[in-house]
Order: C-alpha cells, then structure tokens, then sequence
C-alpha cells in the first residue's frame, strides 16, 4: 500500500488530485452505495437480446494506412482501431467476453468483436483512458503485449495495475496536460474528461482516467473514452488548445437512468453538443450496444442520437454510430 492509502500512485497535490484521490475540478463526484442500490433495485431496465449482431463482417485491416489518410475500425465498446500516419492504435482494448473482474458473471458481449486478434495489423500504441473493466482489461493487453509489444499510454496510477499482469510492458504514464511525442509529428496529448476509476470497492478515484488528442499530419484526433457532459467544458477547452478535429471519438451510450449517469456518461445530445463545443468535423460515435451496463434498450442511444442530429441540423452522415466491423475512412 502506498503512502496515504492509495495502492496505485503516489504523488504531489494538484487542482485534481488531493494526495489520495483524484477527482473533477468543479465537477461531480461519483455516487455512493445507496444511490447505487436504489438504481440497481429501482426497476426500468430495458431487456437486452442475447445477441445483436453487426451488419459488417469482421474486418481484416490493411497493414498501415498512410498521406492524409485516416481510418477507423470498431472492435466493439470503446475499443477502435486508429490508422492515421502509418501507425496503428487501439483505445481501450477489451476483446474478453466480459466486462467484469470475473469469468463466469458481470456483463457480457451481445457481438462479437469487429476484428479478430490473429487479424489485427501490427500495433504499435495502446491508449488506455482509464480502469474501470469495459475499458482496462488485462487479459486483452497480455495479449496484445504477446504479440505485438505496443508502447501503452495511460493516466497516472494505472500502470501499477497493469504491470501486474503485464511487467515487461512499455508504458508511458501520463497526467492532464502531459504529452508523448511518437515522432515524425505525431503526438499524444492527455486531456481531462469528467469521469472518476475503480476496480474494486475501496480504489475509488485512485488511478486517474484521461481523454487523449492525436496530433497527426493527417489532422487531430480527439478521442473520448467516457465522460459526463460536464457543461462542455472540457470540450471548448480541448479546442481551445488544439483547434478544431478532424475526427473526434466520442460515446453516446450507457446513459440512463441519467439521475444516476449523467455526470459519468454523456447521453446522445450531450454527444452532439460535444461535437459541436469541440470543433469536430466528423465524428466515431461509440459505447453502445456490446455491453449492457445502463438502463436503456439497446437500439434506444440510435433513435435519440438521429433525433439530435436532426435537431441540430447536423447530417447524419457526420456522426456515425459504429458497430462491429464497421470502416470509417474519415474525410479529409
């Protein structure tokens, strides 16, 4: 255990980090056990079915994509893969069957993943936002540290939990406002996002979680893990930074009941005006339909985010929802 209790990361008291746990600067904190059991018990939970294919076969990406080209791929969840500049990126990698610490109960896929591991082209960086089980999933990044041993960029305190069942792996650990420059012009930037991190029922808030900008001579790259609204203003400030994206990775699911969500999980308007506060000229919607973990139905973050869409005069075509073995070659 480290000094001060926190078993993942020690270091100096900052504007979002108070010497034990991290936390929103004029945001919200997560809720407590009895929120959590008045939602859990509170009824309204859609039925989910057993399985929601994807329309799109597996994909089998090309080795690199390189110019001024840029290409997405859902894997499923907040797991894509990135090909921009000749390097190939995974966000959030989780090929398990589960979201959950254990194997035999926890959430569990509706589809199966959009790439194949053995498909996959050579990986060069993994982006990890932060460990809560739909996004940190060690199994996966063994896995991937078997075969492709890609440099990981993470946020403060979760490399601890990682080494554990990955030692040898290359990680760069980094806090808001850090940067990883990969070379020949591209680099990672890490950017706050209004969420919170646990693994287990006392880690709460101890490893930090983070949005990352791509900075690449094919354009800039927001990506979003998860995040609460938060009044937009971790969006204005990523533009205010950066400038407009070419592309922004953001979610739209996993939002109801929004008593409970909305300071976590941004709903599909939310994600809209996401889009907008930020600059985006296209966006890879994501976190819906593989993993039931909220109240809505399964289709449900579709219609509303058409819906918002619409609303905001905005084409549909500029915020696609992806799914399995969906390619987004995104426009210049």
């Amino acid at each position: 255990m480290r000094k001060g209790g926190n078993p993942y990361y020690e270091g100096p008291v900052s504007d979002h980090f108070d010497g034990v746990r991290f936390f929103n600067p004029g945001g919200t904190p997560p809720r407590g056990l009895a929120h959590l059991l008045r939602w859990q018990f509170g009824g309204g939970r859609v039925r989910w079915p057993r399985r929601y294919h994807s329309p799109f076969p597996q994909a089998r990406p090309d080795l690199t994509v390189d110019g001024d080209r840029l290409r997405v791929t859902m894997v499923g969840h907040a797991t894509l893969l990135i090909q921009v500049a000749g390097l190939n990126i995974l966000t959030d990698p989780v090929w398990s069957h589960r979201a959950s610490p254990f194997a035999f109960a926890g959430p569990q896929r509706r589809n199966a993943p959009g790439i194949l591991m053995d498909d996959l082209p050579p990986i060069d960086v993994v982006l990890v936002t932060h460990n809560h089980y739909d996004h940190l999933d060690l199994d996966t990044l063994s896995a991937l540290q078997a075969e492709h041993a890609p440099l990981v960029v993470t946020p403060l305190g979760n490399d601890t939990i990682m080494r554990r069942a990955v030692p040898d792996a290359e990680i760069s650990v980094v806090d808001w406002g850090d940067w990883v420059d990969l070379g020949d012009g591209v680099v990672i930037h890490a950017e706050p996002c209004h969420h919170w991190s646990a693994r287990r029922t006392r880690d709460r808030r101890m490893a930090l979680w983070a949005a990352f900008v791509i900075e690449t001579p094919a354009g800039k790259i927001y990506h979003v893990g998860d995040t609460g609204f938060h009044d937009g203003i971790n969006y204005r400030a990523a533009r205010d930074r950066h400038g407009a994206f070419r592309l922004a990775n953001l979610p739209f699911g996993c939002y109801e009941p929004r008593w409970f969500m909305a300071s976590q999980h941004q709903n599909p308007e939310e994600a809209v005006m996401g889009m907008l506060a930020c600059g985006a000229e296209h966006v890879a919607g994501h976190h819906w339909g593989t993993f039931r973990l909220t109240n809505e139905g399964i289709e449900e973050p579709l219609r509303a985010l058409e819906a918002a869409l619409d609303k905001a005069g905005i084409e549909r075509t500029r915020f696609k929802a992806l799914r399995p073995g969906e390619v987004f070659d995104v426009p210049a």
